[in-house]
């Protein structure tokens, strides 16, 4: 992608100097072009690999955070405005580069200097900021669905076929009728239409689609602890994460992600009053890299494609005991059962370790 002078970080100021510039001229402005000052940039190689520009690497098959409109190879989405406040926070220009969902090779070999979009909840090769964008598996329904359903609730849902929200489904509510469908549009016309209930999705592109769509379908429960998407940066630049920290606190604290997400989803996410399901309140915060706000993500770019979540790297299921001469006990091993089988969920996120980061079973892929 070429360059281009990034100016999403000035979001909530730009309508206000403008309209005070505006009146100022209005009130004798003795005429002339306005040219607004250069920025400064605040970081410069070898912290990012070329001097004046971030270049930023997204996955553009991840709609809403990055995807290309039909007839257009032109990359936007949520990831794509948040690199561009990044960009401004450092008074650099933005270099968006289409890396596919191979965010560790990007980051490895100097491609980009930082990536967009990912899950925190994942275990990666690279260190991740705090999130910038929360997320979750979701059960969605139309207005009069306000009641979380119980576990052993006889309920219908849709949701898209082998996505980990079907077996988000398939492991809380043992008694529910699931209906597979091949993308989340249809789930959620099913939905809209009654033939079922509810309809499960990640949070960010269920509220997406719906938003999009202009139903009245609402999150009325999360499946899972809550997670979020963060910036990626390679583990050896000490220099670039902390700034990189320090510019995701700024823009989440000073209403600059909220302005990027309500232009997106209609609204902030905020999951603060929304209930956990039986399961998902029971289990431990899946969050991969220590931060309290994390989860797992779902369905990827048109509601699928990068199944997730199962970090599967932190237990083989044969680790329970120890060589027995010093007196300690075995240690219980979490399990998840999926379809009458029994699996080892040492991480607890609600997905057998084995699949590791596929939420699709072995052979079944």
């Amino acid at each position: 992608m070429g360059l281009k002078r990034s100016r999403a970080c000035a979001l909530l100021v730009a309508a206000v100097s403008a309209a005070a510039l505006s009146a100022f001229c209005l009130g004798g402005c003795s005429g002339g072009d306005y040219t607004p000052p250069t920025p400064t940039p605040s970081l410069a190689s070898p912290t990012i690999g070329q001097d004046g520009v971030l270049r930023v690497g997204v996955n553009s098959d991840t709609a809403p955070l990055a995807g290309k409109p039909s007839g257009s190879d032109r990359v936007i989405g949520i990831d794509v405005d948040m690199a561009a406040a990044l960009a401004d926070y450092f008074g650099l220009k933005l270099e968006v580069i289409d890396v596919g969902s191979d965010l560790d090779a990007a980051l490895a070999n100097g491609t980009v200097d930082i990536v967009m979009g990912v899950d925190r909840s994942d275990s990666h090769g690279f260190w991740v900021s705090d999130s910038y964008l929360p997320t979750a598996v979701a059960l969605f329904g139309l207005a009069d669905a306000t009641e979380v359903p119980a576990s052993d609730a006889s309920i219908t849902v849709a949701a898209q076929a082998s996505s980990k929200s079907a077996w988000a489904v398939s492991n809380e509510f043992e008694n529910a009728v699931l209906t597979s469908t091949d993308d989340l549009r249809t789930a959620l016309d099913d939905l809209q239409m009654g033939t079922v209930q509810y309809a499960a999705a990640d949070a960010v592109i269920g509220t997406y689609a719906v938003h999009s769509a202009g139903t009245g379908a609402h999150i009325v429960a999360l499946m899972q602890q809550p997670s979020g998407y963060g910036v990626g940066v390679s583990d050896e630049n000490a220099d670039l994460k902390q700034a990189v920290s320090t510019a995701v606190v700024t823009l989440n604290g000073n209403g600059v992600g909220g302005v990027i997400q309500s232009k997106w989803l209609g609204s902030a996410l905020d999951f603060t009053n929304i209930p956990l399901t039986a399961l998902a309140a029971s289990a431990l915060p899946s969050d991969g890299q220590g931060s309290g706000d994390d989860g797992s993500g779902d369905e990827g770019s048109d509601d699928e494609g990068s199944g997730d979540d199962a970090s599967g790297d932190d237990a083989s299921g044969d680790d329970g005991g120890s060589s027995g001469d010093d007196g300690s006990t075995d240690q219980p091993v979490n399990t998840v059962v999926i379809e009458g089988v029994e699996y080892v969920d040492a991480d607890m996120d609600g997905y057998p370790d084995e699949w590791g980061d596929s939420i699709v079973p072995p052979g079944q892929a």
